[in-house]
């Protein structure tokens, strides 16, 4: 009986840490939409398709589901060098937005749950304030 009273407490409480985190997810994701429309979307456009051989796509981005940390210092720093995405090469430069670390990680929770892309991992303040500049 015992047994059976903590295998249902840890089911419980993990059905609402889950739920937790799914409504955390998904005001982040409304909030990273807000800002993807103010900052992002005129390069990468709303379908997140880019504009070929000048902006990267979003849309279905081995980048940005593969590399995380580097798509997340993209945002944070800025980009000036060569990035492959989805196999095509980009050279482009992306300005520091300026954002903070909290409209970072919402405009990364809404990107990687956009156009395809599936993140199944909340992308956290905390995870993208301990991303640091690489000279």
């Amino acid at each position: 009986m015992k047994v059976f009273l903590v295998v249902c407490i840890a089911l419980i409480s993990t059905l609402f840490i889950n739920n937790i985190q799914d409504d955390t997810l998904k005001e982040s994701i409304k909030r990273g939409n807000e800002i993807y429309s103010d900052f992002c979307m005129s390069c990468h456009l709303p379908s997140g398709k880019g504009i070929a051989n000048v902006f990267p796509p979003l849309e279905n981005s081995d980048f940005l589901m593969e590399k995380r940390v580097a798509s997340i210092r993209s945002i944070k720093f800025g980009l000036n060098k060569e990035i492959t995405v989805n196999g095509k090469k980009y050279n482009g430069f992306m300005a520091t937005l300026g954002l903070s670390d909290q409209e970072i990680a919402d405009v990364m929770n809404y990107i990687t749950n956009s156009w395809g892309n599936k993140n199944g991992e909340i992308i956290t303040i905390e995870e993208v304030s301990n991303i640091k500049k690489i000279n």
